[in-house]
């Protein structure tokens, strides 16, 4: 079934597919159980507008720095896939690898291609959320999602530095490797300051960079390579960790909707969100493929070296120190792009629900110099520090039980709003007929079940307690809007009309 949905929507996911309009302002009162005048906006025609109302200094995305910034919100090179071999083996890594994208990463991008076009404003998911349950659910999904992002960005630096310590032993431990990762954080924060066109050929050149001496080492594997290796399920009495290995493909392979939060920031996203997204989907699974299995095929050694890092032992194994210096050395320039591509998401993220005042308008201010959010940029960055001092493994655990609540809500907020706006005007529209559509979300629906079941009680109670703060977060800005405490984008507009 996932092969057959695979086959239909890839092959037309570059295509228009025009609908009437809707009938916005009904929909929108019909929607909700508050007045208009009382209520944060929804995802209606004026969304576009929101983000523009005041012109931008920032340029417009367009195609190509677009893919390789979703290539980095979601993966960024093969870096981080090797716990799935330590985990369960080289057949079940090659096989997840083959298979998750199919039944996960290829229905959410197919959703983010939709809804982005069909609301291409700064938000994304929230504005979806937003419009298909009201501002409650879109809120919460703006909590889920942003505090998901940013635990995830935590861990990029440390990533980064993780590598460095394989050149540089100084940053194994202690005060040198603190202080590497909050002046590493300073100084990516600043160059995602200087502008999201910036970002986005900056993007391109990392990814470059880091994915050639991996498209390198596989060649060089190839007289090497022996297949046996790769039906072998493992070393004998090596317990399985299907915790691990599960979260190391969902961590490899999510976050494709994260880039919705910029299609206001994005040239003529109507036609360049899908298109981008095809490239991205492509780009990243070969990305992953090709490099696990030459090094599965070339490489024996014990199933407990497979930790994060070990392409770099694997590369010096085939070829030799000099390649695998240069994979250090792509790790590095890789967490870089990871850290740059997600920060961005998160930054637009509060700059668009300021636009829908789920948010005082202080926080979707933009650099007087480059246009940029610089607040949810400080916001995004303050964020993530605060939460590095955690495990990698607990940063991981969590910022993925998080993204499925919001995928779940995701899911959710794309079948209803099949149902209750039929004619919304969809310049892309996943070409299924509706039971199939079900069954697109349904299944990966249930792994992300499994995912919140397995996970470990800290990150359960981390969880809770995030969606608690969240919860009161609405609440608490429903308040500081009815009293006036702070100023709110729709309150500010009602002002100067008056």
């Amino acid at each position: 079934m996932c092969i057959y949905i695979h086959t239909i929507t890839i092959s037309n996911m570059v295509k228009i597919f025009p609908q009437k309009e809707s009938q916005d302002s009904y929909l929108f009162n019909s929607m909700t159980n508050q007045p208009a005048a009382a209520q944060p906006p929804t995802a209606t025609d004026d969304i576009p507008t929101t983000t523009a109302a005041k012109p931008s200094k920032s340029k417009k995305l367009t195609l190509l720095p677009l893919i390789f910034l979703i290539y980095f919100e979601v993966a960024g090179g093969p870096y981080g896939e090797e716990p799935a071999v330590q985990a369960a083996g080289p057949l079940f890594a090659i096989l997840g690898f083959l298979i998750f994208p199919f039944i996960w990463s290829i229905p959410e991008a197919l959703i983010t291609a939709e809804l982005s076009t069909a609301f291409p404003g700064n938000g994304g998911f929230v504005i979806w959320a937003d419009r298909a349950f009201g501002p409650f659910f879109g809120s919460l999904m703006g909590t889920w999602k942003f505090l998901s992002g940013v635990i995830n960005i935590a861990a990029f630096p440390a990533l980064c530095i993780d590598y460095l310590k394989r050149i540089f032993p100084i940053f194994e431990s202690g005060k040198p490797r603190t202080l590497a990762i909050l002046i590493s954080t300073a100084f990516l924060s600043f160059l995602n300051y200087t502008g999201l066109a910036i970002v986005g050929y900056v993007a391109v050149a990392l990814g470059v960079i880091s994915l050639a001496p991996f498209l390198l080492m596989s060649a060089i594997a190839i007289p090497q390579i022996h297949p046996r290796r790769w039906i072998s399920l493992g070393q004998s009495g090596v317990k399985k960790d299907w915790n691990l290995f599960f979260n190391t493909l969902f961590w490899n392979l999510n976050f494709w909707d994260n880039v919705s939060t910029m299609a206001g920031e994005v040239e003529n996203p109507r036609k360049t969100f899908p298109l981008a997204l095809f490239c991205a989907v492509i780009f990243t699974c070969l990305g992953y493929i090709i490099p696990l299995v030459a090094v599965t095929g070339a490489v024996e050694v014990d199933q407990s070296r497979w930790e994060t890092g070990f392409m770099a032992d694997a590369a010096r194994i085939i070829s030799g120190q000099w390649l695998k210096l240069w994979i250090e050395i792509g790790a590095v320039l890789s967490a870089i792009g990871l850290f740059e591509a997600q920060l961005s998401s998160s930054a637009y993220q509060v700059l668009g629900m300021a636009d829908l005042a789920f948010l005082p308008q202080f926080f979707g201010a933009r650099s007087k110099w480059f246009g940029t959010p610089w607040v949810g940029i400080v916001a995004s960055t303050a964020i993530a520090l605060g939460v590095s001092f955690m495990s990698y493994t607990d940063i991981v655990s969590s910022a993925n039980f998080l993204y499925s609540l919001g995928m779940l809500l995701e899911f959710a907020a794309f079948l209803y709003l099949r149902v209750k706006l039929p004619q919304l005007k969809r310049p892309y529209k996943v070409p299924l007929p509706r039971p199939l559509l079900v069954v697109m979300c349904v299944v990966p629906s249930g792994f992300l079940v499994y995912i919140m079941v397995i996970a470990k009680k800290t990150v359960f109670i981390v969880s809770a307690a995030m969606t608690a703060a969240g919860v009161g977060w609405f609440f608490l800005m429903r308040v500081c809007q009815s009293r006036g405490w702070f100023k709110f984008k729709r309150a500010a507009a009602a002002e100067e009309e008056e």
